[in-house]
């Protein structure tokens, strides 16, 4: 499991990439992804690309994450879910808390 991120330019947009398995193991990792940045985003992207399973402890870290970005008028794109992922991120009914690409 890794995380990293990487911040636009203009220090608007981080992107988060999280590679292998998004559980408890990863918490700490995530939330320094975004809580240690040096000017608070508006936007967040969370790439699912590498990941390979995720539980309920992810489904909880990105509900803190959209209570960190602003609750319901947080900007948030989960994108490059496998289908998988995806189907547990649509089972959970998160499309109705994040852009799910």
């Amino acid at each position: 499991m890794a995380i990293t991120s990487t911040v636009s330019p203009d220090g608007n947009q981080v992107t988060i990439y999280i590679q292998g398995r998004f559980d408890f193991s990863s918490h700490q990792d995530f939330r320094n992804a975004y809580e240690k940045l040096p000017k608070v985003p508006s936007q967040y992207r969370v790439d699912l690309q590498g990941t390979t399973y995720l539980d309920s402890s992810a489904l909880g870290m990105l509900l803190l994450l959209r209570d960190y970005a602003g609750g319901e008028q947080s900007r948030i794109q989960v994108v490059n879910c496998s289908p998988d992922v995806k189907k547990i991120l649509l089972i959970s009914n998160f499309e109705q808390l994040f852009d799910i690409e």
